[in-house]
């Protein structure tokens, strides 16, 4: 184990150069004490119910406020940054209403495989030359990476709570490397969002109710991924065609002109046809759907929950072509996507086209959500 200054320093001179042949974008150093910032400002997320139906952050949150706790041998973390900025503003995808927007962070390939396999090498050779103990987490266990991060210097938590980085604007993914090496601290990051409200502004759901605090059960991003449930009516015309996350405030943020286009050839940036067509999208069974997303973040949603978020899009469409898609789900297996195909065909059919599906399908609608689909005028829907 390492206990001078200056062997502390040389292993850090030598993080940073493994950390750059390897293809990461950026690497800082925070020690671990037992200050009880993470776990006060967990504890209030929390109380307050924002989590949602994310109950994994409650169950774990005893540890996830405090990462000695995760691993009480642990002197340092070694915060690992890597870029996955795209090319142009995602944001101009939302005005191609005929395709399900997709996060750019999930267009690539899934970065827990491809930052991990870094940071694990990353960590061996670490281990190798320090002799210290060490444990990689991306995204893997009950750790706070943002708070993390903006201590080990990468970037700060923005009023949208993302992390912001000087160099790589909002476009991050982060993972850590726990250590029992006691290695030297970089200079924590400030935050430097000044006045800028614009994230906070964009937000079609209006998710955050103070700065740096987000309320996860307004977010579309929560809401299309996280949510195992049916869509609260109020944000369903606000999700527009996002299928899979949302990019509002990321995409708005000033520093982002500062970022290059990702170099990682997994992230970098794909065709427009990675936003894929709602008429694709509908048509996909669980086998199909697999096999469309395979390698991708989406995969693990789930084919129920983007065909439910996918109906949401094409109800907000206003292209009745796709009616030839959405009824034959009132059929479907499942009753996520039964209910939002009810919920498509009324913003797009007449109500005497409407009639006869209602009267053939509800009254023998079993699931009482379904049947409260059924059972909601039209009035309020756009056809």
């Amino acid at each position: 184990m390492l206990d001078s200054v200056t062997a502390a320093t040389d292993l850090n001179v030598m993080l940073r150069d493994e950390a750059r042949k390897l293809g990461l974008d950026a690497i800082g150093i925070a020690r671990l004490d037992a200050s009880g910032e993470l776990a006060e400002r967990l504890d209030y997320f929390l109380k307050h119910g924002r989590h949602g139906d994310m109950d994994w952050m409650e169950e774990n949150a005893d540890r996830r406020g405090d990462p000695n706790r995760l691993w009480p041998e642990a002197k340092s973390a070694i915060m690992i940054g890597q870029s996955y900025a795209p090319p142009d503003n995602p944001l101009d995808a939302l005005a191609e209403r005929d395709r399900g927007v997709i996060s750019v962070y999930a267009k690539g390939r899934d970065y827990h495989d491809v930052v991990k396999k870094k940071i694990k090498s990353l960590a061996r050779t670490f281990a190798a030359k320090s002799g210290a103990d060490v444990k990689v987490f991306v995204d893997t266990a009950p750790l706070m990476e943002k708070p993390l991060a903006m201590r080990a210097g990468l970037g700060w938590q923005g009023k949208h709570t993302v992390l912001v980085s000087r160099e790589h604007g909002d476009w991050l993914f982060l993972g850590a490397i726990l250590t029992t090496a006691a290695l030297a601290p970089d200079a924590e990051e400030v935050s430097r969002c000044g006045s800028c409200t614009r994230c906070l502004d964009i937000c079609p759901t209006k998710a955050f109710p103070a700065p740096y605090q987000l309320d996860a059960r307004r977010c579309l991003a929560y809401l299309s991924i996280e949510h195992k449930g049916h869509i609260p009516l109020e944000f369903r015309e606000p999700m527009g065609n996002r299928v899979f996350g949302c990019d509002d405030c990321l995409a708005v943020c000033p520093w982002n002109k500062f970022a290059s286009a990702a170099t990682e050839i997994r992230f970098a940036a794909q065709p427009a046809t990675d936003n894929p067509p709602l008429t694709d999208l509908l048509a996909l069974d669980d086998a199909a759907f697999r096999q469309r997303f395979a390698g991708t973040p989406v995969k693990r949603t789930g084919r129920n929950r983007i065909i439910r978020n996918t109906l949401i899009a094409a109800g907000n469409s206003g292209d009745r072509s796709l009616l030839r898609l959405i009824t034959p789900l009132f059929e479907d297996e499942s009753p996520l996507v039964r209910a939002m195909a009810i919920w498509s065909a009324k913003r797009l059919m007449r109500e005497e086209e409407f009639a006869p599906f209602k009267s053939r399908y509800e009254a023998r609608e079993a699931d009482p959500d379904v049947a409260r689909e059924w059972a909601q005028p039209l009035e309020g829907h756009s056809a």
